[in-house]
């Protein structure tokens, strides 16, 4: 059956003592530990909801510290990663066991209370919290539209904790007017781009360096020519031996880049990741062999990993995305004097080659929905600072929201030097 709701998120920091940020602590590891044990009993076995929350309820409240309703949302966030799974062997894709990695726990009606003093009480493992929401000073912020309205109403929710600060992604939803219909492609998407010297590289100015692997991926090259031409009974064994290794390597270095993908949309409240169509990377990058075949790899797993998490990943048409300005839509192939360099000969804008890609990327995605009859167009793009809308209105993060996450250490925001508004 057709969603008969529109779906937006809320994001915002909380402020927190230091108690409450011990009990938070304690109930994000018991959250997925509680989501863990559900999936490990329920694993080959069911993936439905009223399947799952039976077979698993009880133990994940004997094995962990979980209150009761907690314990009912683990057994339904793991119900919910196992159907990914399923969905994606049906397509034909190789799919392993879901981990639960990330630091987050769900909240829903009855472990989660909204104030009208802009506070909010969470069910923890021990006792609830109430902590006040880090809102702007003024009226005017962005979250606004949705605590102080009559239409929109709050739904399951998101905590996520970031180096000591704790993020609510509050969800909200109203219900669709007679010309909105049903879409997952709607709501709020995350632009990335892939390549040679980033790996990956999103709307939100995070960028996954893919150089050491572009190096390593060079050596065993050769190491793997050079056993080949000998044609010994002992080259072939160290060859599968190298070849192993070579493959234990690219599969952790995409196993973190997937991981911190995911987290990244996560953290910025986004319902899909935009990638590139992968069909023809080969002739935009001049990508050998083992960078396609890491690029799909890449892509399956964030793919897994994100619908997990509720989160649609999908592909979009790359068609002059390297060469198109991302803040006045200028196009041509002066744009891009080098590689790594994007420089618009219209608006003078000045940014990194690949993050302009990856917000391009991002539209892409966005201004599909205002041309497809299927789609209500409600779209935007997160951005490093905020989101902005096809028709270019701005909306800033929280106060202290960009501060978490600029200093990581897969980030290098000072290659990121243009606006963020698009």
């Amino acid at each position: 059956m057709a969603d008969e709701y529109v779906r937006r998120t809320a994001i915002t920091r909380l402020e927190v003592t230091d108690e409450q940020r011990d009990l938070l602590e304690e109930t994000i590891s018991e959250w997925k530990r509680g989501c863990q044990i559900a999936t490990d009993m329920a694993w080959g076995k069911c993936n439905t909801k009223s399947d799952v929350q039976p077979l698993a309820y009880d133990d994940v409240r004997e094995h962990t510290d979980l209150g009761s309703q907690h314990a009912i949302l683990a057994t339904h966030q793991a119900a919910q990663a196992i159907t990914g799974c399923i969905e994606r062997r049906l397509n034909g894709k190789k799919v392993s066991k879901p981990s639960f990695t990330a630091p987050t726990v769900k909240f829903d009606a009855r472990t989660m209370t909204l104030f009208d003093d802009d506070s909010v009480s969470l069910s923890t493992t021990e006792s609830r919290v109430r902590c006040k929401l880090a809102l702007p000073e003024s009226d005017d912020g962005y979250q606004r539209q949705y605590l102080d309205s009559d239409i929109w109403t709050v739904t399951e929710s998101t905590l996520t904790a970031r180096d000591g600060d704790y993020f609510l992604h509050i969800g909200f939803r109203r219900h669709k007017t007679d010309t909105e219909r049903n879409t997952a492609e709607d709501g709020t998407v995350l632009g990335v781009d892939l390549g040679i010297e980033n790996l990956a590289v999103t709307s939100t100015a995070s960028f996954f360096s893919g150089r050491e692997l572009t190096h390593n991926l060079h050596e065993f090259e050769k190491v793997r020519a050079g056993l080949q031409q000998t044609g010994t009974r002992s080259a072939h064994r160290t060859l599968e031996q190298s070849s192993n290794r070579e493959l234990r390597y690219v599969r952790d270095v995409l196993h973190r880049a997937s991981n911190a993908i995911v987290d990244e949309a996560l953290r910025h409240g986004c319902d899909i990741i935009a990638f590139e169509d992968l069909a023809h990377i080969r002739d935009r990058t001049g990508a050998s062999w083992g960078h396609r075949w890491a690029f799909r790899t890449l892509y399956e797993q964030v793919e897994y990993k994100a619908e997990a998490e509720g989160i649609a990943v999908t592909q979009v048409d790359p068609a002059y995305t390297s060469k198109r300005c991302a803040e006045c839509g200028f196009t041509a192939d002066e744009n891009r004097p080098t590689r790594s360099d994007f420089r618009c000969q219209k608006c003078d804008l000045e940014a990194n080659a690949d993050y302009n890609a990856a917000k391009n990327i991002g539209l892409r995605h966005v201004r599909q929905g205002q041309q497809s009859s299927r789609r209500t167009g409600d779209s935007q793009l997160a951005l490093k600072s905020g989101t902005v809308t096809p028709n270019g209105g701005f909306t800033a993060y929280p106060d202290g929201f960009e501060a978490e996450f600029t200093d990581k250490p897969q980030c290098r925001p000072t290659a990121c030097t243009s606006s963020d508004h698009v």
